[in-house]
């Protein structure tokens, strides 16, 4: 039923301090701004999904949700988006497994700039039933636009999205039994933790248990991204003379890979950066 990760939802007190942290990082151009119902929207749009960042705009009931989620949680990672072919019978299987999901709705989209307009269906899963973590999933009538480079060291796709939980058996029933993605691997690290990687397009649903993870049994939390880069190398030099401080580049856990920690301008977001041979755009 998921056919992909569609987007993932930042929340933000000022958009456009996020649009300039994330040009920056990803080396690339929002390619979609959208203003309406108390937010602002824009989108960064790459080869295997986009990054919404959300904020508060003017008054209204939506406007003071998104004003008490960052109250509450800070800013940050908020939401993610799930792609599907057919959203009645994604519709029918989150029913069928108890996740409540609310009636479809039908949504539109029109950018600020060129005036082009997306439209899609979407439901959401009951948040109470997903261990915390605020899961949408929606049928795209189009295509979005991709976003354009501005340097030529890019970011050209995530590589996985990282959720933290306290307990693994269960989350594993809910992303793998009832949300029906594959799990690639169930890995246990004396220094890692618990891993657990579900496939879900090309990229991976990355599930882990810290060491010792005794917090909340109940619910979940999106923790960090990984992006692809082709040349690690060329991109924390580019980071670097950008003031971003970025950690040197090292040997990634899985073999052939190269990883580095972003550690700011990400909106505090857990940030890695990872280069797989001979892995391209």
């Amino acid at each position: 039923m998921i056919t992909s990760l569609d987007h993932i939802v930042v929340l933000l007190e000022d958009v456009k301090a996020g649009v300039a942290a994330y040009e920056t990082l990803l080396g690339r151009a929002p390619s979609w701004r959208n203003s309406g119902d108390g937010v602002e929207r824009a989108l960064f749009t790459l080869d295997n999904m986009s990054l919404e960042l959300m904020a508060p705009h003017g008054s209204g009931a939506e406007a003071e949700r998104v004003r008490n989620a960052i109250k509450t949680s800070g800013e940050g990672l908020a939401s993610i988006c799930f792609r599907t072919s057919d959203i009645d019978k994604m519709h029918r299987r989150l029913d069928r497994v108890a996740l409540k999901p609310e009636p479809i709705a039908e949504v539109d989209s029109r950018d600020l700039i060129s005036g082009a307009t997306l439209r899609w269906k979407r439901t959401r899963a009951a948040t109470e039933l997903t261990r915390g973590v605020r899961m949408f999933f929606l049928e795209l009538a189009g295509e979005r636009p991709l976003s354009a480079p501005t340097v030529p060291t890019t970011v050209f796709g995530l590589d996985h999205v990282v959720i933290a939980t306290a307990d693994s058996e269960r989350a594993a029933a809910l992303y793998g039994a009832r949300l029906g993605l594959d799990m690639a691997l169930d890995r246990t690290h004396a220094d890692w933790g618990q891993l657990m990687f579900f496939r879900c397009g090309d990229l991976i649903v990355e599930v882990v248990r810290r060491p010792g993870a005794s917090g909340d049994q109940l619910h979940d939390r999106l923790w960090g991204l990984s992006w692809r880069v082709v040349d690690i190398d060329a991109v924390r030099e580019r980071l670097v003379r950008s003031g971003i401080d970025a950690s040197e580049v090292r040997d990634g856990r899985k073999p052939g890979t190269r990883v580095m920690s972003v550690r700011s301008g990400t909106c505090g977001i857990n940030t890695l950066f990872l280069q797989a041979s001979p892995r391209g755009p």
